[in-house]
């Protein structure tokens, strides 16, 4: 393998591959994904206190999970969608809870909140025609605070010796009663992205001199939701009780059990117990198990660990597992004749189907096929870039995003539901739990859903393991494609899957590994590779050429490479809050969420980007939470989308956050050349062999498996 400039590189052992920050985050804003495990004395999201004290007893676990359960179904029934944010709690809960509901919605420093479309009602009629009607406008901000609001904000902020700069976010978060809620309680701080824990204990001192205490229960409340929330930016969507126990203590609470208490009879968290199967074993193999079952954190052996959840997850996942149960159980089976996938949708209302880049033919053919037969047929991507990926034979492809904003797509029937017959929906794995749910709410009774993706890539960058979770369970048919990915770098990414890293013949300049010494050698060495290299050896200009390294912050961070990479190919004085016309960008119209494009121009409303084929307008109050320059992205900012080049940068000092889903999904970005900037030696065939992504907590597959397990089972 050789560098694009003609030079001979030599290459590391085994070939060497990138590395990732464990604090990459999400991939959403930048504010968010940032300060996520930054906090000092925070625990890693899976480990789990060795000194918390114990839960209350299983009965009252299983009890208090019921009557979740209850009123949930009964909020439904009342609603026909979501809760609004503080509904069925009152006083203090209620608030806080609204308040995080807003932060979580998309409100991040600086910048105006989003709030999330309102639900679309549940179809109940397998047929219907389409109305022809204007499809719904996409959400729109709410208003910005009234200046009496702001005033109000201000004044306590000031009082408590806090930032003026919060005073937007947080009249923004909390609401027109923001002032007030903050002087009954100045934890409530915390609920907007980043602001940390001892920021909000400074605050409530100064505000409560000394009354205020860690034990205080306002601060425990907040804790527990504050941690919660963290845990979502790494992909959770509960956490183990014991771990929540033990982030508290970390935090200096007295009594982290009575907190959790606290936090679940106030409703601002809920409480589960999932049941597990449990492998046979012999009565002496129970018995002794019985006898150790009260472990360190007062659970029973026997019993599956207590979870902790938002509101908001508990919601999504219940409702997602039953809207997926519905398509299972109203789908008409029928004997559609072709491919193993075509004949396995004919039969089933949900089908799942694995496999790499190449395979993603297989279900666009199935949506074609399906045409054919009259079907009202969808397919639908994650980003712009996969939706031309597909070519001109595929030109009806839209993006979940715009499909469920109404931008694009077949429309609604007359009962809010999408008007079709089939869904194909790739790259499945990058669906968080909230917009899957989303998705398959707006599905009519007896449409068919097809998830396609490649199970080995880095999850979705919001919370949830929706496509894992799905084939876990087992719940439905699972395709494997048998379509190799072509050429050097399929062959590659292929190994990479399944724990090898090969060498890899790369006769036309396919593959290139560029060693460094250092990170000021790495940042080097890719704007080298960027702005000279790969155009002239490979004929792939910059604007088409993406570099994926380990994080937003460290020596060769985001951040780092973008500014370098913004003095070679576009120097300016960043005069539109840092941006200069002909930019780069990665923006993030939602959390979770990013899309890349360039800046056009500026004005009093904004900034304008060229996003793929179509021009969006950044407002200036979000520019500096939501946008950042996208010559360089993480590797879940880039999940979804592939590019003719890639440069991957694996600094040394990234070596430690390596595993072999990031580097399957960085490597696998590159459609026809990738370049490794690679300075962590053998860090990376280890992590290849042997690194695993940390697991997700999450509750949608026991939900899955209990709602349509097999008669017996």
């Amino acid at each position: 393998m050789t560098e694009p400039s003609g030079e001979t590189a030599p290459e590391a052992p085994e070939d060497v591959e990138p590395t990732e920050d464990v604090r990459e985050g999400t991939g959403e804003t930048a504010a968010a994904a940032e300060e996520a495990g930054e906090t000092s004395g925070e625990p890693a999201g899976d480990a789990v206190g060795s000194d918390a004290p114990g839960l209350s007893e299983a009965q009252a676990e299983l009890a208090a999970q019921r009557e979740l359960r209850a009123r949930i179904e009964a909020r439904k029934a009342e609603k026909g969608g979501p809760v609004a944010a503080g509904a069925k709690l009152s006083g203090t809960a209620a608030d806080l809870l609204a308040a995080v509901r807003a932060v979580e919605g998309g409100a991040a420093r600086g910048s105006a909140f989003y709030e999330a479309a309102d639900p679309v009602p549940e179809p109940s009629v397998p047929e219907r025609a389409p109305v022809a009607a204007p499809r719904p406008p996409a959400p729109e901000r709410p208003p910005t605070p009234a200046p009496a609001t702001t005033a109000a904000v201000r004044e306590v902020l000031a009082r408590g010796g806090a930032p003026e700069a919060l005073t937007g976010p947080v009249a923004a978060a909390l609401g027109e009663g923001a002032a007030a809620l903050l002087l009954d309680d100045p934890w409530q701080l915390l609920a907007v992205a980043g602001v940390r824990p001892e920021q909000a204990d400074g605050f409530a001192r100064a505000l409560l001199g000394p009354e205020c205490g860690p034990g205080d229960p306002r601060r425990a409340v907040a804790l527990t939701v504050w941690l919660l929330e963290r845990a979502a930016l790494r992909g959770h969507t509960a956490l183990e009780a014991g771990t929540v126990r033990a982030g508290l203590a970390a935090h200096s609470v007295p009594d982290p059990g009575e907190a959790v208490d606290t936090a679940v009879s106030e409703g601002a968290v809920h409480l589960f117990q999932e049941e597990r199967e449990v492998p046979e074993e012999t009565e002496e193999e129970g018995a002794e198990e019985e006898a150790e079952g009260a472990g360190e954190n007062g659970e029973s052996g026997g019993e599956p660990p207590a979870l902790l959840g938002l509101d908001r997850y508990a919601l999504a996942e219940e409702s997602l597992a039953e809207g997926l149960a519905r398509l299972v159980r109203t789908a008409t089976a029928d004997a559609w004749e072709g491919s193993e996938l075509e004949r396995a949708a004919g039969a089933h209302g949900l089908v799942l189907h694995t496999g790499g880049e190449a395979a993603r033919a297989e279900p666009v053919a199935l949506a074609a096929a399906a045409r054919g037969r009259g079907l009202r047929t969808l397919v639908a991507v994650h980003s712009d870039d996969g939706r031309r990926a597909l070519g001109a034979g595929e030109t009806e492809a839209v993006t979940v995003a715009t499909l469920l904003s109404g931008a694009a797509g077949p429309g609604r029937d007359e009962d809010g539901a999408l008007a079709l017959d089939l869904l194909v929906v790739l790259d499945a794995p990058q669906l968080d739990v909230e917009t899957a749910a989303t998705l398959v709410e707006s599905l009519p009774d007896g449409c068919r859903l097809v998830l396609s993706g490649d199970p080995e890539v880095l999850g979705a960058p919001g919370a949830g393991r929706v496509f894992a979770d799905a084939l876990a369970a087992k719940v439905c048919p699972r395709i494997a494609s048998r379509v190799p990915d072509p050429g050097p770098l399929g062959e590659l990414v292929s190994g990479i899957g399944v724990g090898e890293l090969n060498q890899v013949e790369a006769p036309g300049k396919e593959i290139v590994i560029v060693p460094v010494r250092d990170a000021g050698e790495a940042v080097h060495r890719t704007v080298q590779l960027v702005a000279d290299s790969v155009p002239r050896a490979i004929g792939v200009p910059p604007e088409r050429t993406q570099v994926v390294t380990v994080g937003h912050g460290g020596s060769a961070g985001t951040r780092a490479l973008n500014a370098a990479l913004k003095q070679r190919l576009n120097p300016g004085p960043g005069r539109f809050g840092g941006y200069d016309p002909g930019d780069r960008v990665a923006y993030a119209p939602v959390p979770g969420r990013t899309v890349t494009g360039t800046v056009l121009s500026a004005d009093a409303e904004g900034l304008r980007l060229r996003c793929g084929d179509e021009e969006l307008l950044v407002p200036k109050e979000r520019v500096e939470s939501a946008l950042r320059h996208g010559w360089a992205l993480t590797a879940h900012q880039a999940a979804g989308t592939r590019w003719p080049a890639v440069v991957a940068v694996l600094p040394g000092d990234a070596a430690g956050g390596l595993s072999r889903p990031w580097v399957y999904t960085a490597f696998g970005r590159a459609e026809r050349h990738l370049s490794v900037v690679h300075g962590v030696d053998q860090a990376l065939p280890r992590a290849v062999a042997e690194g695993v992504a940390p697991e997700r907590t999450t509750r949608l597959r026991p939900l899955l498996e209990a709602l349509l397990a097999a008669p017996g089972e």
